[in-house]
């Protein structure tokens, strides 16, 4: 089989599923680009002839039923919605990478020893409707129907409503999962640290925790030409400082701490008066959980005490608790093995700087995960692009991954 050449047909095929055109995909849950992909994929992989299967919520299935092992299970997989313009490779060249794979180990070696599955996840990104992980939550049995009860999208539609639309339903019943030995994602970098050190493969031994705060500070409105700097209660500057506070820390303890300054309301939002009241968001990832505890406090503790030398009120809601995954040390050894036989010196180990299935699936069974670059580091958006060499070179590991793990 010609990987390059498959590949390339197939995700010319998918990306019109929703194709924008700049080249991006806007593919949102229970959507008719959502339908159009997920029918494609179930004819696709009947062709192949895979075993294939729905839950009740949307996600699909593919199995090859193993010979000796059939009742052990081994899956890969990924999602396969997008953000709003978002790119052709985040969620679907997992997908693709994974089938591939597949369809290569059974055309040249036969039926596996375990089986072997490909997962097509439902829903990630959180993009149409506020909940994010929707399909490997409900794989899993975590999601709730209240949890996504009366939520609805930019255009008033209901969740609930959205989903019976396009056939499907809220999970009737859990599904155990003992027979599943290990899962793989496959999956875009989304930053820079590959392409900038030259490697083709990440072998991903973690994920990063995330503490994201909506943080409100109130002074005082007042006339800009007539109140003295010294008589201020200005929230602008008390933000400022806080950036530059809390930046110079993250810099100071370096990598993989991050801290962003993201969302931000100011009111009055004029030219002549000093602001009264800011909010604004602040999410802060690392892959240790100690660390992210230690700088989460740093956060809160900084943020009030600016507040006070301001005289500031201040309000903070941390919304958002993440702890660090730590992938499976098994899985990502064999992963690395694979990456040492494909890409000899051309891969490295590293941890994800954002959120992802592998996260959810690591607290379940043994999970593993590979990165391929990101041109530019350049994600969730139509330019999103990886050197076609660098996927065949993914696609290639992730074959290898499984043979070793399935036959």
């Amino acid at each position: 089989m010609n990987i390059k050449q498959a590949y390339t047909e197939l995700d010319r095929v998918f990306t019109s599923f929703g194709g924008l055109e700049n080249g991006g995909i806007t593919r949102l849950l229970y959507t008719k680009e959502w339908e159009q992909a997920i029918n494609h994929l179930k004819l696709l992989l009947k062709n192949e002839d895979f075993e294939v299967r729905s839950d009740d919520i949307g996600n699909l299935i593919g199995r090859i039923e193993g010979t000796t092992h059939h009742k052990e299970t081994i899956m890969a997989g990924s999602h396969i919605d997008t953000v709003v313009e978002g790119g052709h490779l985040d969620g679907q060249y997992g997908i693709l990478a994974a089938f591939l794979a597949m369809k290569y180990l059974k055309d040249t070696y036969g039926k596996p020893k375990r089986s072997l599955e490909l997962l097509v996840l439902a829903e990630e990104e959180g993009s149409r409707f506020p909940y994010t992980f929707w399909g490997s939550k409900n794989f899993f049995n975590i999601a709730k129907p209240e949890d996504v009860a009366g939520i609805t999208d930019d255009e008033g539609i209901l969740f609930e409503d959205a989903m019976h639309k396009s056939g499907y339903d809220f999970r009737k019943k859990d599904y155990p999962h003992n027979d599943l030995k290990a899962f793989i994602e496959m999956h875009i970098e989304q930053g820079k640290v590959l392409e900038a050190e030259e490697k083709q493969i990440g072998v991903v031994t973690s994920i990063v925790g995330q503490k994201r705060y909506t943080v409100k500070l109130v002074g005082e409105t007042n006339h800009a030409g007539t109140t003295p700097m010294g008589m201020r209660r200005d929230v602008m500057v008390a933000y400022a400082e806080i950036i530059q506070t809390l930046t110079k820390r993250a810099r100071e303890e370096g990598d993989p701490l991050v801290v962003t300054f993201g969302q931000v309301s100011l009111t009055p939002n004029v030219v002549n008066v000093v602001p009264g009241e800011i909010e604004f968001t602040v999410d802060t990832r690392h892959d240790d959980a100690a660390k992210l505890k230690a700088f989460s406090e740093e956060v809160e503790s900084t943020i009030q005490d600016i507040a006070n030398a301001h005289k500031l009120n201040v309000e903070m809601d941390c919304w958002m608790d993440e702890a660090p995954t730590q992938l499976d040390a098994n899985i990502v050894h064999d992963i690395e093995q694979a990456a040492s036989l494909r890409a000899p010196g051309k891969y490295k180990r590293m941890s994800s700087g954002g959120g992802h299935d592998a996260q959810i699936f690591a607290q379940h069974v043994p999970t593993g995960m590979i990165f391929v670059p990101s041109i530019d580091g350049i994600s969730h958006s139509p330019e999103e692009d990886t050197d076609i060499d660098d996927l065949v070179k993914g696609i290639e590991v992730m074959a290898e991954v499984l043979y070793q793990l399935a036959y």
